[in-house]
């Protein structure tokens, strides 16, 4: 198989991001959608509360923003980027129930760090990470935060903090080994913990880096399109095509697609004499869904060849999926079924899908 960067983007050390764009209501649900939104005044707005009458599953959310990025430092086999906005309402989930954290008037900025491994620019769900906020050598907060998926951003690590004023921080960040499966060449990679120092500079001139402005199709079915973001990777998975194996098929269940792969061979470290493989991602732009539980079932005529859990699994071929050593044949019925939604917190646009999941069905041809 060809080694591939399957969470894919291209940002200068420190800086503004420009604003996001606004993705068409009717976007190609296949490919990274959107149009550029515009540009920014540079004032906080109060932001993130979703719409009552939103629809069920994804929709625009009500603001486009622009951020401030920090710096980028390496430590063992993780690269670590930070950048701040505006603060956020998001949502957090818990099982399957999910609550609302809102902004408050003490929240000075929305932290937000994402890790990836340099050599392939794979975006590391699952890795978990706590950040500590210092101003000269005072300790001014430390706590863990939240893994997200937002439409700009895809999946990060973020949270509101608040700062006792403006000035100059030093943030460390700090990630544990990885508990998901490893395979391929990442086998024996991400195991051990790792951490970095990046300055934060919370300053008038940075301020004026980030804000929000409203977005004329808010509410509307559809996403906004995935940030370019330069030298930090975004969390974009490939389309079915570009991924190895044969694909069985990208059945659809709230909002979240299913790519169904079924290889001759499971990769490096996974014992089997075939693997079925399940990249989850989003409706539009293809982000990355980590950390759901999800079962298949196999079936060959009257017999039941597997029934279990395919397990979370990273891979520098599929990239971030759901896998199990399992060989499928031609007829074989395959039926998938979410038992957990990702437990990840949601921006404004996400927090009304991938909770409510119907079985999938395939026939493999």
């Amino acid at each position: 198989m060809r080694r591939r960067r399957f969470l894919r983007g291209a940002i200068a050390t420190t800086g503004a991001l420009a604003l996001a764009g606004c993705s068409e209501s009717q976007a190609d649900e296949n490919g990274t959608t959107g149009i550029d939104s515009g540009t920014t005044d540079g004032a906080p707005a109060a932001n993130g509360t979703a719409d009552a009458d939103a629809p069920d599953g994804i929709y625009v959310q009500s603001f486009a923003e622009s951020m401030s990025m920090q710096g980028m430092a390496t430590s063992g086999d993780y690269q670590f980027g930070l950048m701040f906005t505006v603060p956020h309402t998001f949502w957090n989930v818990n099982g399957s129930s999910v609550e609302e954290t809102s902004r408050t008037d003490d929240d000075s900025l929305h932290l937000m760090a994402s890790v990836w491994d340099p050599e392939t620019k794979t975006v590391l769900p699952e890795t978990g990470l706590s950040v500590e906020l210092r101003r000269e050598e005072e300790l001014v907060s430390q706590e863990v935060i939240y893994p997200m998926l937002s439409q700009p951003m895809g999946f990060h690590y973020g949270g509101n903090f608040s700062l006792p004023g403006n000035g100059e921080y030093t943030a460390t960040l700090s990630v544990g080994g990885l508990s998901t499966r490893r395979t391929g060449t990442f086998e024996g990679r991400f195991g051990d913990p790792a951490n970095v120092e990046i300055p934060l500079s919370f300053t008038e001139e940075t301020q004026r880096e980030v804000g929000s402005q409203p977005i004329e199709k808010a509410g509307d079915r559809g996403a906004l399109a995935p940030m370019q973001m330069g030298m930090l990777p975004q969390s974009v998975l490939p389309t079915p095509d570009e991924m190895p194996g044969a694909l069985l098929g990208t059945p659809r269940s709230d909002d979240a697609d299913f790519v169904t792969l079924a290889l001759d061979a499971p990769p490096a470290g996974v014992d089997g004499d075939g693997y079925l493989a399940v990249s989850a991602r989003t409706r539009y732009n293809r982000l990355v869904l980590p950390a759901m539980g999800l079962e298949a079932t196999v079936t060959r005529g009257d017999e039941t060849v597997f029934d279990g859990s395919l397990e979370r699994t990273l891979d520098p071929d599929l990239g971030y999926h759901y896998g199990a050593g399992v060989a499928v044949e031609s007829g074989d019925e395959v039926t998938l079924s979410v038992s957990t939604p990702p437990q990840v917190a949601r921006h404004e646009g996400y927090e009304r899908a991938f909770l409510q999941f119907e079985p999938m069905e395939l026939t493999v041809e």
